[in-house]
């Protein structure tokens, strides 16, 4: 069909701008509080530190900016260079059957499509996060985490591709449906087994030693319900000096991991009310209500592969052969992004009422705002966190409400 082509430029295109001016909004914005401190962050870093985070925020953006672009060519080469159709004549040569050799295209032609993006990723580790104190990695670390991924993306991916394209086959015209049923279980699957399977792979966690922290920690687990397995440390100081707390799992298989950094730079009091706060999501049941809006997202995707992967007019129109779920599968990953770039302030409001209710949580929690709201300056100070951003930024990239909204609200 004519107009598909021109229809994917022009979202390329319109996505692009949008994101270079949003950015550019963003600097602007930073740039326009840089000389002196908002009365609402004066408390929270001091004059050297606040222009330290403006200047990290402007880094962060200039560089976001030029990524952004090489991607976008990247994208544009891949789609209309004639690339896919070379990879899938010689993939699809390599393994017998429709399944088998699909999978190897799709798995095969991700791993190749993320590699012109690794100098990116060690400028923004080598030198954008070492220019301002966060990196503490090697190169020989950065390196073996780059294979590991890989590795791991092949050995998970190669297999369940395989068994969703031998769905289409099995299944029949209902296919899709199956698909997303196997895929949904086996992500819960790997909530489960992602914390002592993958994540051991890249970072050693240890249990949380007796004392203060621990027991402390483990009180508030009983008095709010949340009865965790076990409390693990995971040494995230070695690859970053940001910091971070989250739970993992489900049931009685839940484990709560603090970054051995978050240790180091908070109270115990703040440090318990990192941990209410993460336990507000489980309690306000945010878990199950992002798995519900993931899975109808999911299941809406494998709708569309159906449909597209029968239309005559959309794999030939990417020099793909028509009727090549695999293909479809692609395409649909490499194109997703151009629509649901648009609908992410959807989401990222969603996201920041769950965050409100899991602030007012641990408030009730604590029996205060006070530990909350120190924890919350702490990190932020730690971490350079951009304080004043743009609303239009906010609203489509920030998935947590500013320093600043969250005070207010837990001060009323």
């Amino acid at each position: 069909m004519d107009w598909l082509l021109p229809t994917v430029v022009t979202l390329i295109g319109l996505r692009l701008a949008a994101q270079l001016a949003l950015e550019a909004l963003n600097r602007a914005e930073a740039r326009r509080h840089a000389g002196e401190r908002p009365a609402a962050v004066a408390a929270v870093m001091d004059d050297a530190t606040y222009a330290k985070s403006v200047d990290y925020t402007l880094a962060k953006s200039v560089f976001a900016s030029v990524e952004t672009a090489w991607e976008v060519a990247v994208l544009l080469v891949v789609l209309f260079s004639g690339l896919l159709p070379w990879l899938w004549a010689r993939f699809t040569g390599l393994a017998p059957g429709a399944a088998w050799s699909g999978a190897l295209f799709i798995v095969g032609t991700m791993i190749l499509l993320g590699l012109p993006n690794l100098p990116f990723e060690w400028w923004a580790q080598f030198r954008l996060e070492a220019r301002f104190g966060f990196n503490r990695s090697t190169l020989g670390l950065w390196i073996t985490d780059q294979v590991k991924g890989r590795v791991l993306g092949l050995l998970i991916g190669f297999p369940l591709a395989w068994a969703l394209l031998a769905l289409v086959g099995w299944a029949g015209t209902w296919w899709w449906a199956w698909g997303f049923a196997l895929l949904f279980g086996f992500q819960l699957l790997l909530i489960v087994l992602y914390p002592k399977l993958i994540l051991p792979l890249f970072n050693k966690l240890t249990p949380l030693p007796e004392g203060e922290a621990r027991a402390r920690l483990l009180a508030l687990s009983e008095r709010t319900g949340f009865r965790a397995r076990t409390i693990e440390v995971m040494d995230g100081s070695k690859r970053s000096g940001h910091s971070n707390a989250f739970f993992t799992g489900f049931g009685r298989f839940r484990r709560i991991v603090l970054f051995d950094t978050l240790m180091a730079q908070l109270a115990q009091e703040e440090l318990e009310a990192v941990l209410a706060h993460e336990i507000g999501h489980y309690k306000r049941g945010h878990i199950p209500k992002r798995l519900a809006t993931i899975g109808l997202m999911q299941l809406g995707a494998f709708a569309a592969v159906a449909w597209l992967s029968q239309a005559p007019w959309f794999n030939t129109a990417f020099g793909l052969p028509a009727g090549a779920t695999a293909a479809t599968f692609l395409l649909f990953g490499l194109l997703g992004g151009l629509v649901t770039f648009w609908f992410s302030p959807i989401g990222n409001r969603v996201s920041r009422k769950h965050e409100y209710e899991a602030d007012a949580f641990a408030k009730a929690a604590m029996g205060g705002a006070a530990p909350l709201v120190g924890a919350l300056r702490k990190l932020s100070q730690k971490n350079l966190s951009n304080l004043t951003p743009h609303p239009l930024y906010s609203a489509v990239y920030y998935s947590h409400p500013t320093l600043v909204e969250r005070e207010r609200a837990l001060q009323t």
